[in-house]
């Protein structure tokens, strides 16, 4: 006989973190440049339909293990078992059955589908991957949910740029009603021609001579974004289950709210009413004054509109003191990986926490008094927040905020690197 599941008020905390982008094949190598303010943004070629080094942009150097499988749906694979590693997870101790995974849908390479569906079914002169299985948006959820044969729910949405940050809300929300113990969520994002065609047509990427210099969020002369590419992914479970398996923590996902943006499915309201909205709901879900987040990660394009209206939004949500809080954008070096723009720029957030350094955002040489945040410009910055908000406005009036609070457990949580240092010494 079937039992309902009980929801639960039990905190929801993150095990594992895996990621792959322009900056580095592994979490920790990505992270390292990250704080560095290294970027990896150049001239692209060999992207179909668009003549070479006319695009600019943050690619991934991974070639996917199996012949003729989409980088995509590699790269995500990569990311989650980098996690799954991360998180330290013995399978035969789980019932997999309590276990699901939350991918973000995806745009795959359409030309590479379509040459490879008008193949000879008995063509054998390459081994053939099923073309369905290519196109479907599902596919990379799919591919994780297969790989670790998992029994829980799987859960994929499409939401524009927002769609990395949904995942991981939606991977909570699916612990927290019971229906789960833990999840693997996260998102992945490639460029394709499709994708590029369409923000060029609508005058959003950022040309520069020095490709590296071409995304500027804040700045005064900010031009627009760069495209990126990569994968992130988390390991999410309830704390009851991360305690009895001796998890280490990395942060609480204390609270998020998502809601909408109904002017245009492009344009922003300057005013910024909806996402000051969003962010407060978070800020009261969590149960915290705004003043306790020492924190942002910001969506930061580095379009005029984008950047703009977030700052509004943030003094409208936190008032004068958006100005004393410190925020980066990671797209000024990673490029905007859209699908994959929340999960990887919440993993830094996280990866931030941990080690008590916040990332800096690179090229916000001339700050737009406009956008007049604390910003953490050029260079990282040491100091040790415990509770960071991260945004995302997406394409499609998507918007999200999300709250996380760094595990301090002496036990179950990271120590930070500095303190580590001097205890061996």
């Amino acid at each position: 006989m079937f039992t309902s599941p009980s929801p639960s008020t039990e905190p929801i905390v993150i095990t594992g973190i895996g990621m792959i982008n322009s900056l580095g094949n592994d979490r920790e190598t990505a992270w390292e440049s990250t704080r560095l303010g290294k970027s990896a943004v150049r001239r692209i070629e060999g992207l179909n339909f668009i003549e070479n080094g006319l695009l600019i942009g943050a690619t991934v150097d991974h070639n996917p293990s199996l012949p003729n499988f989409l980088k995509i749906r590699s790269m995500c694979l990569r990311a989650a078992e980098e996690a799954v590693h991360d998180a330290r997870i013995r399978w035969s101790n789980l019932d997999l059955t309590r276990v699901g995974c939350s991918v973000s849908g995806h745009v795959s390479d359409l030309w590479d589908i379509e040459r490879r569906a008008e193949q000879r079914a008995d063509d054998s002169s390459e081994e053939m991957v099923p073309w369905h299985e290519q196109f479907l948006p599902s596919t990379a959820c799919s591919d994780v949910g297969s790989h670790f044969e998992l029994g829980g729910p799987r859960i994929c949405h499409s939401v524009a740029c927002a769609s990395g940050s949904v995942e991981v809300m939606a991977a909570t929300r699916a612990i927290r009603s019971g229906d789960c113990d833990m999840m693997i969520a996260g998102s992945g994002e490639i460029i394709t021609p499709l994708f590029a065609a369409g923000f060029r047509k609508m005058r959003v990427l950022a040309e520069d001579e020095n490709p590296e210099q071409a995304c500027r969020p804040f700045d005064r002369t900010r031009k627009g974004f760069v495209m990126g590419e990569g994968s992130a992914f988390f390991v999410i479970e309830r704390l009851s289950h991360a305690l009895k398996r001796n998890a280490r923590i990395y942060a609480e996902i204390v609270a998020g709210h998502l809601a909408s943006e109904g002017q245009h499915i492009t344009d922003l309201d300057h005013q910024s009413e909806a996402l000051a909205y969003t962010i407060n709901q978070a800020v009261r879900k969590a149960k915290i004054s705004p003043s306790e987040i020492d924190y942002i990660n910001v969506h930061g394009t580095g379009t005029a509109q984008n950047d703009l209206a977030e700052a509004n939004g943030l003094k409208r949500a936190f008032g004068k003191a958006a100005c004393q809080i410190p925020v980066s954008a990671n797209k000024s070096n990673l490029g905007h990986l859209v699908n994959a723009a929340g999960s990887t720029e919440l993993a830094i957030t996280a990866l931030a926490l941990r080690d008590g350094f916040l990332p800096p955002t690179i090229n916000l040489n001339d700050p737009d008094p406009a956008c007049d945040l604390e910003h953490v410009a050029i260079t990282g910055r040491r100091l040790r927040p415990q509770i960071a908000l991260k945004t995302s406005v997406a394409f499609g009036g998507h918007l999200v905020a999300v709250i996380l609070r760094r595990w301090n457990d002496a036990h179950h949580g990271f120590g930070y690197p500095e303190d580590v240092i001097r205890k061996v010494a």
